[in-house]
């Protein structure tokens, strides 16, 4: 009576009955939501419940002491900051290691500096650049042989798929952590664990973009006794091109932030240089590197975003916006 009551007015007893089990399988499937949600939180609360109880701190107990530490963790002047982000001599600098901005100072001549932090940054930029060279070159050679549309021995995609999921899901971190045992503490180390995970992750979203590529040119090429490396390089490739470069863009700016967080286990640059400002409770050095790295990921996104729209063009990303 009730779906009746609500069914518009005209319809034949077919299309009311139709209507009344539509309506049905809608609540049934909203109860089953509900009791899904439901079902996931009783399950994150035991989850969070069981790790508040592991941990010797007590996180629930101590949590209202993180707002005491944010309060308390503050420079004696804002221009600090500045003092400690250009390595310039502080007015308070009383003999210790927390107001000696001066002591990591980069000299290039007898008056000119670069600035601790700031050539710490360099590194940090400059391996996730090398990263991305290295790790987008290595993926783009194994993509192609992982497709499906080019590559018909099913034996050599399997071992390349499963090449590129290995080298994808192992964090950079733990990566990095194995081979600055090997390799000791430095950048090395770390180009060669972003640049693992690069592969992994540059290869998967390009040999899913090859195998969306329209496969009339090289159907074209293959008529004409065409090779497969030349089907690849003059069919597939200038298709795929743009794609590959916008995502190794992206990848650029994921790896500024993997160097940075590999930099606090022995990696070098930034990274370390954070870990130990906070650990020393060196407020100034540490919003200085804040700071710092959240102008850099913002200034590599914009230029990330200002090539994709040259390579790719303006016309792509306002349709995306009239779509949204």
């Amino acid at each position: 009576m009730t779906d009746t009551a609500h069914a518009p007015p005209g319809l034949s007893p077919a299309s009311e009955t139709l209507l009344r089990h539509y309506r049905g399988q809608v609540m049934t499937r909203r109860v089953y939501s509900l009791i899904g949600v439901a079902l996931v939180l009783v399950a994150l609360g035991a989850a969070m419940n069981y790790a508040n109880a592991a941990n010797s701190g007590k996180f629930f107990e101590r949590l209202p002491y993180l707002f005491d530490f944010l309060k308390n963790f503050v420079p004696n002047d804002p221009l600090e900051i500045l003092r400690a982000m250009f390595d310039i001599e502080s007015p308070y600098y009383d003999g210790s290691l927390k107001y000696n901005y001066t002591a990591d100072r980069l000299y290039l001549t007898d008056s000119f500096y670069i600035p601790n932090f700031i050539y710490q940054l360099i590194i940090t930029v400059n391996i996730a650049i090398v990263s991305t060279i290295i790790g987008g070159s290595i993926a783009f050679v194994l993509c192609f042989f992982a497709a499906t549309n080019l590559v018909g021995a099913g034996a050599v995609r399997w071992v390349v798929r499963r090449i590129m999921e290995v080298l994808r899901a192992s964090p950079e971190i733990v990566i990095a952590g194995l081979l600055t045992a090997i390799l000791s503490i430095g950048p090395i180390a770390a180009i060669a664990a972003v640049s693992l995970h690069t592969i992994g992750a540059l290869g998967k979203l390009f040999f899913e973009v090859v195998e969306n590529a329209d496969m009339k040119p090289e159907e074209g090429l293959r008529s004409v006794g065409a090779s497969w490396l030349e089907r690849v390089r003059y069919a597939i490739v200038p298709q795929v091109l743009p794609n590959f470069v916008s995502y190794t863009l992206l990848r650029a700016e994921i790896n500024v932030r993997a160097s940075t967080i590999i930099g606090a286990v022995g990696g070098g640059g930034i990274g370390e240089a954070f870990r130990l400002s906070i650990g020393r409770d060196h407020a100034a050095k540490t919003y200085a590197i804040v700071i710092m790295l959240l102008v850099t990921v913002i200034a590599i996104d914009q230029f990330s975003g200002f090539l994709r729209r040259r390579l790719v063009g303006d016309q792509s990303f306002q349709l995306g916006r009239e779509k949204a």
